[in-house]
């Protein structure tokens, strides 16, 4: 549904700007279909990768929810049916509990669930990757649930407000670049604003080096073209 427009993604920009926050550098956002194979093979390689993964949809119970396959598949493991998950189904549905509901509980042997306050439903961990529900809601409530578990040393960002435009400004990018190359260097032009042009921003993890940049990056500059800096 995301990859066919029919519905926005949500979780993706709310995973970046938290992750952002908790001082997790996200490396990759991939977006792919509902294919066991497509599946497989993107966690594997991620998982590989990347100190940890999160998923986000195909949990449910219908013939396009095929995550906890596909991930049995990526690590080679049996789907098995775990107990403690079929119970909490059948508490949640009751009566009306099927066997595609029970299905939510076959999961790739191993795998570890980890309970947040106030959810019913557990976050399914196998190794490094971490399976969350597809719908925004609860995807939100489940992850700020267990968002300390990623925390990481923060990132320091300063921000340069400046009057040139990017193609005046690059040689100084470009400068600043070799005199701190331990320094992430954004420039992002702005159409609309009354005042400034660019908006470049300096960040590590260091707050020191994040100040040395800035002062070499306003030492190159005009103070005539710096507007602000944040």
């Amino acid at each position: 549904e995301i990859l066919s427009g029919k519905i926005p993604d949500l979780n993706g920009p709310l995973l970046a700007t938290d992750l952002r926050a908790l001082g997790v550098s996200l490396e990759r956002l991939t977006t792919i279909p509902d294919d066991l194979d497509v599946i497989a093979a993107v966690v594997r390689e991620a998982s590989d990768r990347a100190d940890f993964v999160v998923t986000s949809g195909g949990v449910g119970p219908t013939l396009d929810d095929l995550t906890f396959e596909g991930g049995a598949r990526a690590f080679a493991l049996p789907l098995v049916r775990y107990g403690d998950l079929a119970r909490v189904i059948r508490e949640f549905f009751g009566a009306t509990t099927t066997d595609a509901h029970l299905s939510m509980s076959d999961l790739p042997e191993g795998s570890e669930l980890i309970y947040s306050d106030g959810l019913k439903f557990p976050v399914v961990k196998t190794r490094n990757v971490y399976v969350f529900p597809g719908s925004p809601e609860i995807f939100r409530k489940k992850w700020f649930g267990l968002r300390e578990r990623f925390r990481g040393p923060p990132f320091h960002i300063r921000r340069v407000f400046t009057t040139l435009e990017e193609g005046v400004l690059a040689p100084a990018l470009d400068r600043l670049k070799d005199a701190a190359p331990e320094v992430d260097v954004g420039s992002y032009p702005v159409f609309d604003a009354p005042d400034f042009a660019v908006q470049v921003t300096l960040e590590a993890r260091d707050a020191a080096v994040v100040e040395r940049a800035l002062r070499i990056l306003l030492d190159d500059l005009d103070p005539g073209v710096v507007v602000r800096v944040s």
